[in-house]
């Protein structure tokens, strides 16, 4: 069912063209948002583009970039087409060696948060996401880990700086998710004991998340929080000031 909450503004879903991402750009379109999808790899092209068939469906204005943004300047320039194609995005969600992950997951996600902010109108919000094992002590993740924890701590800045300009910036932390990427970067026994410590003994489904996302977008008071949505990993406590 849609509403008119976030009918006629934008969104910038970077990874948006498959997996959670394809399903939060699925989401919001259905309630009348318009969409820029972002996809890095070439090999994802087929998925983004019956992605972007399927959001259009919906009757809203929707475009595809393909872009590394392991650079400012390609996320800057991100913004810009997206601004030239629907106007001032109003929600962005921002969907290995070391170097490399570090790269990707703090640095990418330092200047997105940067140029999202550059960027959105007033009463705007910027979700990242983030991943559940910054709750948990999981042997063999401690770099996935560390390069996923400093996004945190943008965010609560972030959310602190942007308040004047009522803009919302908040973490959205999902379990494992059961998707083909996660499998092929697994071993089947690490498979099976990410399930093991599931309340409910599967990994996360991708439609758990979404709806967080749509509440996320629609809420306007929740802000500089990391939301952790799993059944795995034991008891998460966070303090929040």
């Amino acid at each position: 069912m849609s509403s008119t909450h976030l009918r006629g503004q934008a969104a910038v879903i970077t990874g948006g063209g498959k997996n959670l991402g394809a399903l939060i750009a699925k989401t919001l379109a259905k309630q009348g948002v318009n969409i820029v999808i972002h996809y890095n790899s070439a090999g994802s092209k087929s998925e983004t583009e019956a992605t972007l068939k399927t959001v259009e469906s919906y009757g809203v204005k929707a475009a595809v970039f393909q872009a590394n943004l392991t650079t400012e300047a390609s996320v800057e320039k991100l913004f810009s087409d997206a601004r030239l194609l629907l106007g001032c995005p109003s929600s962005i969600l921002p969907s290995i060696r070391f170097d490399d992950m570090f790269l990707v997951n703090s640095k990418c996600a330092f200047f997105f948060i940067k140029h999202a902010a550059n960027n959105l109108n007033e009463g705007g919000t910027i979700i990242s996401l983030v991943t559940s094992l910054l709750g948990a002590f999981a042997p063999g993740y401690s770099t996935y880990q560390g390069s996923k924890a400093p996004v945190e701590w943008f965010t609560k800045s972030a959310a602190k700086e942007l308040q004047p300009k009522n803009i919302r910036v908040n973490c959205v932390a999902p379990g494992p998710m059961d998707i083909p990427f996660f499998y092929g970067q697994e071993t089947e026994d690490a498979v099976a004991f990410h399930k093991s410590q599931s309340l409910t003994g599967r990994l996360t489904d991708i439609k758990d998340i979404a709806p967080l996302v749509e509440f996320l977008c629609k809420d306007k008071w929740i802000t500089g929080q990391i939301i952790f949505c799993k059944s795995i990993y034991g008891i998460t406590i966070k303090l929040c000031h």
